[in-house]
């Protein structure tokens, strides 16, 4: 019976790899695809449709496709296992698929995997495909996601009569050396050992789906161009090391994507461009995080900004998504005015409030005491951020920002005034005198007041002006003076 199940186990790593394989021999990159394994406790088939070829990458509608076929046959309990990075190589590394079974991370994976008959095994997904998981099994299931943690999955009582989708956030990093990333992905085993344990003894039958948001690593596996052979690996290395400089000058340049444009009529009234939009929100004592920014800019994006308005004095910029963090609708709003100002004679605009709308909510912050700009520049900052030296603050104590977090990277955006396609010229936030010009100011007159003290103490310093001649009257001095 162990036999079976080990060359089953097997079957699998083998699958992962060489379809993992495939997949970097036609893309030449693998850094667009994370894998997804799923499987079900009551053993029942979710294989509906054929596994994808060798290179073949999963997309949104194919992989909705699966998941409607394996929850029409399946358990309807979904237990969703959403690692923050993932990709083919944490198999091939740290899973024992070349025969090192006993340096695997991942003995509970693997049980759970030889416990159902034909588990489904997705080597590449486009991970645009894996963020968008949580709202195709929302609308599969007619359910909001509970995002739980062990302790508190032993606390729930579940229906195998009534759906549940169990969201099990999962870190994942990578420091210096490799070792932490084995350390992190195998302490992840272990939380799934635990939720599988409490599940099994709830008696529920559940589908288990185990995946990632981003991929994990950008480069071709070290594993597996160890296998190709020590004749042929230093002249491989160098040609593999040339495409991936190739590869990654081309990603640079690609990633100069245009900004968002909103135009009136005929007429572009609202530019916005940012290198990176994340939201975060607080649950359970733990921020989850969420990047808008592939929905929102590239090649072939399309944004949607029904709601957006602008005219000579006040302008809105509303970027509408769906199914983000749980929420199926959820809208990024910009609201900006400009005023004339007669201390400085001239007409300024400001960034007044950055809402965040979501399932009727709002959480609204506050920007207009520190974005601002001429009305006919572009505003521009490095970071604008509502946690880390905050440029957008809370509207209120009460207001439901303080349980929400915004991060826009490289920000740049013009309300009034913009001449076409293109930014006027921008206002940017850092001011002249950065903090560390004023330190490096302030040390350096200090300096030069101790060294002018200095030498006007030695200045000072006088010389005696008689001395005793031994050969000649000693001197006196009188004590009456």
């Amino acid at each position: 019976m162990a036999t079976a199940g080990t060359m089953h186990l097997q079957r699998i790593s083998a699958a992962l790899v060489l379809l993992g394989l495939g997949t970097v021999l036609k893309t030449g990159s693998c850094d667009e695809q994370v894998p997804l394994l799923l499987w079900t406790s009551d053993g029942s088939s979710v294989q509906g449709q054929p596994p994808p070829m060798a290179g073949h990458i999963v997309g949104q509608q194919q992989l909705a496709s699966y998941l409607e076929e394996t929850l029409n046959v399946g358990p309807r309990n979904v237990v969703l296992f959403l690692q923050d990075k993932m990709s083919i190589e944490d198999f091939t590394l740290y899973g024992g698929a070349f025969g090192n079974k006993q340096d695997s991370v991942f003995p509970n994976l693997e049980v759970a995997l030889r416990s159902s008959s034909s588990p489904l095994v997705l080597p590449a997904v486009s991970w645009p495909a894996s963020n968008a998981v949580i709202g195709q099994l929302q609308d599969q299931l007619e359910t909001s996601p509970l995002y739980m943690d062990p302790e508190t999955l032993s606390q729930l009582r579940l229906n195998a009569s009534s759906p549940a989708l169990l969201v099990f956030r999962l870190p994942y990093g990578i420091g210096s050396d490799l070792m932490s990333a084995k350390e992190i992905l195998s302490g992840n085993d272990e939380v799934i050992g635990q939720v599988l344990s409490i599940m099994k003894t709830q008696s529920v039958p559940y589908t288990a789906i185990y995946t990632g948001l981003r991929p994990s690593r950008d480069v071709t596996s070290p594993s597996i161009e160890a296998g190709m052979g020590p004749g042929r690996s230093l002249l491989q290395a160098r040609g593999v090391y040339r495409e991936r400089e190739r590869q990654r000058k081309m990603k640079e340049r690609v990633e100069v994507y245009t900004p968002v444009e909103f135009k009136e009529g005929e007429k572009t009234c609202i530019l916005l461009w940012a290198k990176s939009l994340l939201v975060s929100i607080l649950l359970r004592g733990r921020w989850e995080d969420y990047d808008l920014t592939p929905f929102t800019f590239g090649e072939g994006i399309s944004p949607n900004l029904y709601g957006s308005s602008c005219d000579k004095t006040k302008a809105r910029l509303v970027l509408n998504y769906q199914n983000v963090l749980g929420y199926r609708n959820f809208k990024l709003i910009f609201a900006m005015s400009q005023n004339h100002y007669k201390v400085s004679a001239r007409r300024w605009f400001t960034l007044d409030t950055v809402k965040l709308e979501y399932d009727g909510k709002n959480a609204t912050f506050n920007g207009s005491r520190n974005i601002y700009a001429p009305a006919e520049y572009s505003y521009r900052c490095e970071s604008v951020t509502s946690f880390r030296w905050p440029l957008l603050l809370p509207h209120s104590s009460k207001d439901p920002a303080n349980q929400w977090r915004v991060s826009f990277e490289d920000f740049q955006i013009q309300g009034f005034n913009v001449p076409g396609r293109e930014f006027s010229y921008a206002s940017d936030c850092a001011g002249f005198f950065s903090p560390g010009i004023w330190m490096g100011l302030m040390t350096s007159l200090l300096m030069v007041l101790v060294l002018t003290y200095g030498l006007h103490m030695i200045m000072q310093l006088r010389t005696m002006d008689r001395f005793d001649d031994p050969k000649g009257p000693a001197i006196s001095v009188p004590q009456t003076e």
